[in-house]
């Protein structure tokens, strides 16, 4: 979450710096609802005392208004495409959500 947090800033930046304007709140999608919690929740427990930098750089910009976190079901993480080994009907599923097509399927 801390990278693309640091990518969504980035790309803000560019976008303002060429003359375009970006909607803020930049939605931050998760799959994981304890790490949205952890970011999202100012009060620290002892279960996350072991929290390294990334976490407070997430919830610093949160409280800054620049990202929202909010929730992806597990089944429906496109990012899973990218960073997994999936079956047939998988994939299948994936590539319909992201519009792609296959050029080799029969008309």
């Amino acid at each position: 979450m801390a990278q693309s947090t640091c990518e969504l800033i980035w790309i803000h930046q560019l976008l303002s710096e060429i003359g375009l304007d970006s909607s803020l709140p930049m939605k931050l999608w998760c799959d994981n609802q304890a790490a949205i919690h952890i970011a999202s929740n100012p009060v620290l427990h002892e279960r996350t005392k072991h929290i390294e930098f990334d976490c407070h750089f997430i919830r610093e910009k949160i409280q800054q208004n620049l990202i929202s976190t909010n929730h992806v079901k597990t089944g429906e993480q496109l990012a899973d495409f990218f960073t997994k080994a999936l079956s047939g009907p998988r994939i299948d599923y994936i590539c319909n959500k992201m519009g792609m097509i296959n050029i080799y399927a029969p008309s």
